[in-house]
């Protein structure tokens, strides 16, 4: 199972770069298989930003944390 504390250190070096623009990540759900997160702040208008900040952030979970699955966003 992949510890949470692993996952939220990963998210706590992402957030800096998404504070400015008034949004943050909420880790809701750790997985065996990976994470559910909320996504606060950002335009529910803005499909875009939201699957760019998914593709972004499940590279960065994998690069980081080799057995990391999926992200979903809740």
């Amino acid at each position: 199972m992949i510890e949470r504390a692993r996952i939220e250190a990963v998210l706590n070096r992402f957030r800096p770069l998404l504070l400015p623009d008034g949004v943050d990540i909420e880790l809701v759900d750790v997985r065996p298989d990976g994470a559910s997160i909320r996504l606060t702040g950002l335009s529910a208008d803005c499909h875009s930003a939201s699957l760019n900040l998914h593709t972004g952030l499940s590279e960065i979970l994998r690069e980081e944390i080799p057995e990391f699955g999926e992200l979903r966003i809740v």
